[in-house]
């Protein structure tokens, strides 16, 4: 994963909201037409984090600047049946998403008579089972390819090469069998192999049913939450329409006061198994985006390279009780910033200051 930046690349068939969600989250205008095929060069959108801990923070030690973490959102043209194999204009496309972390599926349960479906009906099962064959396909080619490229290697007897084809040939059965990566359980070993070709069914998904909660069947609901797949129903052109409302003005209007798109967000950061420290003072405060379980040097490598290498300790307070002391010397006194070492697991929420040779 690309230090304190994440990306998420976003599939669907055809007119099913995938531009228009992409305007509402990045705020950009992307060409919205109701047909195939509008979306040509793949846009990417870059959506801040919203957070109230850089604001609160910010306040408290009277920053000059405020920097959120940020998630890049990677929108493609609209896939059909045969993409991988280049119909449509799906090939291409597919290759824009091989290098973001993970794949957001835009999925159609709204039943809106004007806006041209590429299916007979609304079912939108059905249509993650088409999207899994494309990017099954599109890895197939990929495995495929290595496949003929190590055979030499491990017939001359390399040790890494053997290993490796073992690997793929594992996946390449799983591929084979229609099966997504994601959901296979692989050793870290085999893993490590794996992340080398940013296989599209090995990334995390997370599945958007695009309509109102009445829209998607309790039937539907009761298979995503069987087979554990991590789900959120939008209604993304309600929340296009609810677009550039402030949180007070949500509220007074009865709508929650995170936005759909906020939670998709901060969803996607779950996934991931991502956690936020912060750093503030006077010159900036700002949130940074690293993995849980990850440890203080780690944090620092992530403000600066050579942090990580010339860590020497860190001082460490919860931004609450930062907050609550009202400066960082009072905090002190009251016996609420703690040094920590090498081995500090960092929280989702710690006020980090780093201390390097």
């Amino acid at each position: 994963m690309p230090s304190s930046k994440l990306s998420i690349g976003i599939v669907g068939l055809p007119n099913v909201g995938k531009s228009t969600l992409f305007k509402t989250l990045t705020k950009k205008q992307v060409l919205i037409a109701n047909y195939p095929f509008a979306t040509i060069d793949p846009n990417v959108g870059v959506v801040l984090v919203p957070d109230e801990r850089v604001d609160k923070l910010a306040e408290l030690t009277k920053s000059a600047k405020k920097i959120y973490a940020v998630v890049d959102f990677v929108d493609i043209a609209g896939l059909v049946k045969g993409a991988s194999e280049g119909e449509g204009l799906g090939n291409k496309f597919l290759a824009n998403i091989r290098e973001t972390d993970a794949v957001l599926y835009v999925l159609r349960a709204f039943k809106n008579a004007d806006i041209i479906n590429t299916q007979n009906d609304i079912n939108p099962l059905r249509d993650k089972g088409i999207l899994d064959v494309e990017l099954i396909l599109k890895d197939l080619e990929t495995v495929n390819k290595r496949i003929d490229g190590l055979d030499g290697e491990a017939r001359a007897g390399k040790k890494e090469a053997i290993k490796e084809l073992e690997v793929l040939k594992k996946i390449k059965d799983y591929l084979a069998q229609e099966k997504i990566l994601a959901d296979q359980n692989f050793t870290d070993d085999e893993k490590l192999i794996i992340n080398n070709y940013q296989l599209l069914t090995s990334k995390p998904r997370l599945y958007l049913l695009n309509g109102k909660p009445e829209d998607v069947s309790e039937e539907v609901i009761e298979i995503l939450n069987k087979n554990n797949w991590k789900y959120l129903i939008i209604d993304i052109a309600e929340e296009d329409d609810a677009d550039g409302l402030t949180r007070e003005e949500r509220i007074g209007l009865g709508l929650p006061e995170l936005s759909e798109t906020d939670i998709l967000v901060k969803k996607s950061y779950e996934l991931l198994n991502l956690i936020t420290f912060l750093t503030t003072g006077e010159d900036e405060t700002r949130a940074w985006t690293i993995l849980r379980g990850d440890t203080a040097p780690k944090a620092g490598g992530v403000i600066h390279s050579d942090f990580e290498k010339t860590f020497i300790r860190a001082d460490v307070v919860f931004w609450t009780d930062l907050l609550e002391a009202g400066s960082f010397a009072k905090a002190r006194e009251l016996g609420k910033i703690r040094t920590e070492g090498k081995e500090y697991v960092v929280r989702d929420g710690d006020v980090i200051e780093i201390k390097h040779g």
